[in-house]
Formats: C-alpha cells, structure tokens, sequence
C-alpha cells in the first residue's frame, strides 16, 4: 500500500506462482500476435485471443434479444434481483465484439452475481466520436428503465471499454457503481508511462493506439473530454474502482485518473498489480492475480450495490 496526493494506493505484490506462471504466458502472447492472423485480420485475431479465457460454471449465455442492449447476456445462478451490469469491451475502439468476451465477462458475472448485458456498440473507423458514447449511455439507461426505480445498475469496462466507461459515466447519472481494468483514458497518449514503460509492455503499441485514436475521434480531436476522459472529470460519479497492471503503458491513465476524480472528492479506489500486463484480469485459467482482481471487483460491486442474500 502507498498514498500518492492524498490517494491510497493498493499495491499487490506479484506471487511466486504467477512468476512461475509469466514467462509462458508472454511467450504465448509474442507468439500469437506475431502470427499472421494478427497483421492480416487484426479484428478476428483479436475476437480469438479474447475468447480463450473460459466460461464460469453455471452461468448461462444467451443473445441480447433487446434491440436497445445488443449484445449477450451472461445470467448467473440465482442473479441479484432488480440490479445489472453493463459490459463495455475493448480493443482500442477499432476491435471486439460481445460474443468473443463471453467467457471473460461470465467469470466477472459468476463472481458479481448479476446478469451482465455485454454491450455490441458500434465501432471506430466506421463509427466516430461520439456514437459509442452516446450508444452506450441510451444502453445504460434502457438497463436502468428495465430494472425499475429501485434497481441498480453497475458498469464495468476494460482498456478501450474503461475509457468508454468513463465517458459515459460523464454523460449520464444512471449508474450505482462503476469497475474500469487499465482504462484507456488519454487519447493524446501523454502519460508519462507511454514511453517509460514500454520495454515492459506485452500487448500495446503507442502506434497503434495513435492510429485507432484517430479513427475513433474522427473529426474531433484527441483532447476532446469524450475522447479523453482523464482532462474532464465530471462533477458527479458513482463510487469507482481503478485496477491496472505495474507493466503497462496505459498505467499513467489509470493513475492520473484516480488521482483527479480523488481530488475532486469522489470515492474512488485504485488497485496496482505489480508485474501485471493489460488487462490480465483476462487471464483467469493462468493467474492468481487475475482470480484474485475479478473477486475483489465482484466484492467492490458487493460493497456499493448490496451484497447477495
């Protein structure tokens, strides 16, 4: 544990399994976005390293068949009633679909005991700044309308998904609570950690992240608060809870957010996971910290929207 501007800062140390478990799971990670897939159809190469993090037990999987919330669904066993979470996915806006996420989302479900609705927004270049936003806050509050005035709603996203998250939550007051897992929070790439920690990074390029910010930004720029979260806090947010990896270049965004939404006075929480690559809550089958990361999220969302009887 640390404090940084009055911040405190949750540190978890790397475990002597996932040390053992790293180095094969960044090989496999090399191995698999130098393949060609990667540089010929980056879209499904993206939908296929996704999908490989496996389905929670006893969580059903269904299509949306709500033409406002498309998408999946992940119903868990014996869900929270009148409460939900909204998934909002990453890949840099340019990637991802809802069914490649299903496994991953349905071990944050298992864990949160909510039906979670993952998101199929539009994306970027066919789709510019600010249809996401604006498709994922009329998603959010079709959610909320479906539960009724005394149900509560929680939003999670990751990467591009957190970045989004965060927008999002700028524009609308639905939710109850809010996760983000290494948001991308800084279209202009100006964190300090863009070019101090990419001989670590795993998964990010600054040049690709400069290349999909310019097609999601369209005739906007980059600083633009929609794009960019991090320069325009808004006033009011619902409880959040930050979690980032120590090796990532994105880490400044998850730091330099939490820092300004805490000086503002919102109750914010910001989770380090030393050793950690982008989102490697990802990573459930191959990591401690992963498993560990989902339950204290799911226990987050406990803590904010009520806990399971």
């Amino acid at each position: 544990m640390t404090t940084q501007d009055g911040l405190t800062i949750d540190v978890f140390p790397l475990s002597r399994a996932d040390r053992d478990a790293l180095p094969a799971l960044h090989d496999t990670f090399r191995r698999f976005w130098s393949a060609p897939l990667a540089k010929t159809a980056p879209r499904i190469a993206y939908d296929a390293f996704f999908a490989t993090t496996p389905p929670a037990p006893d969580v059903a999987l269904h299509p949306s068949t709500d033409p406002a919330l498309p998408g999946w669904v992940c119903v868990p066993a014996h869900p929270v009633d009148d409460q939900a979470l909204l998934f909002l996915h990453g890949g840099a806006y340019v990637m991802g679909t809802a069914p490649a996420y299903r496994g991953f989302v349905s071990q944050i479900a298992a864990r949160a005991r909510r039906t979670t609705f993952i998101l199929e927004y539009p994306l970027a270049p066919e789709s510019a700044l600010p249809v996401a936003i604006d498709f994922a806050a009329a998603a959010l509050e079709r959610l909320r309308s479906r539960i009724g005035k005394v149900g509560k709603v929680g939003v999670i996203g990751d990467s591009a998904g957190g970045g989004l998250t965060l927008a999002t939550l700028a524009q609308t007051g639905d939710a109850s609570a809010a996760v983000v897992f290494s948001p991308w929070a800084d279209l202009t790439l100006s964190g300090a950690s863009m070019r101090e920690r990419a001989a670590v990074e795993r998964l990010l390029d600054e040049g690709a992240l400069r290349e999909a910010a310019r097609g999601y930004v369209g005739h906007a720029a980059a600083d633009d608060p929609r794009a960019s979260p991090l320069l325009a806090v808004p006033d009011r947010l619902p409880p959040l809870l930050v979690q980032v990896g120590s090796d990532e270049i994105l880490y400044d965004d998850a730091l330099r957010y939490a820092l300004r939404a805490h000086a503002r006075g919102h109750d914010v929480t910001l989770q380090e996971w030393t050793g950690m690559h982008h989102v490697f809550q990802q990573n459930v089958a191959e990591l401690e910290a992963a498993r560990q990361a989902l339950d204290f999220a799911a226990a987050f969302l406990h803590r904010h929207m009520g806990a399971p009887s």
